[in-house]
C-alpha cells in the first residue's frame, strides 16, 4: 500500500500531511510528539489529489475562513480513539469543549456510567489528523490549555486565529 506525503508551510510552523488510498491519514507539525518516526517509505507526491486538496484548505483556513471539511480523512486508531476523533470532528469553528465532557458523552454513547478522562486526552493526544481533526479545541475543565503533541504555542495560536474569524 502506498503512502504519499508532502510538506506545508503554515504561519505557525512545517507541518508533514499522509495520504493513501484516496484519503488523508496525518498531518502533524513536524517533530511534535507522536511523529512518525520513519517516513523513508512514504512517497513524496504533494500533486496526490487529497493532498492538493489539503494544501487549499490549510491556505483557507490559515486566512481566517472557515472552510468545510469535505476531505476524505482515514485516521488510524483504535475503536474508542476513532470514537473521540468524531466527537472532535462535531466541536464548531471557534468553539472548546473539555475531556471531562468529551468523556460523558463517550460514556453515554457506550452505555457506561463512566469513562476517565484521562482516556480521551490520551486519544485526543494521539489524534493523527490535526486541525482538521481539531484536538486543539479541547481543553481542561476550568479552560486552561492543556496538552497539545503539536505544542501549547501551536494550540493557542490556533484558538486565536478561531477566535479571531
Amino acid at each position: 500500500m502506498d503512502i504519499f506525503t508532502c510538506n506545508y508551510q503554515s504561519p505557525i510552523g512545517s507541518m508533514t500531511a499522509t495520504a493513501r488510498d484516496g484519503a488523508l491519514v496525518g498531518l502533524w507539525f513536524d517533530r511534535q510528539k507522536y511523529f512518525p518516526a520513519e517516513l523513508k517509505d512514504f512517497e513524496a507526491a504533494p500533486d496526490y489529489p487529497v493532498l492538493s486538496e489539503l494544501r487549499v484548505w490549510l491556505d483557507a483556513y490559515f486566512r481566517g475562513d472557515k472552510p468545510d471539511i469535505s476531505l476524505a480523512l482515514a485516521p488510524v486508531g483504535s475503536e474508542f480513539r476513532q470514537a473521540v476523533w468524531r466527537i472532535l470532528l462535531d466541536i464548531p469553528y471557534g468553539r472548546t469543549t473539555t475531556y471531562g465532557a468529551i468523556a460523558k458523552q463517550i460514556a453515554t454513547e457506550q452505555g457506561k456510567a463512566k469513562i476517565a478522562a484521562q482516556a480521551v486526552g490520551g486519544a485526543v493526544g494521539h489524534n493523527p489528523i490535526s486541525i482538521l481533526i481539531p484536538c486543539h479545541r479541547v481543553v481542561g475543565s476550568t479552560g486552561a490549555l492543556t496538552g497539545y503533541a503539536g505544542g501549547l504555542d501551536k494550540k493557542q495560536a490556533l484558538l486565536e486565529l478561531e477566535r479571531k474569524s
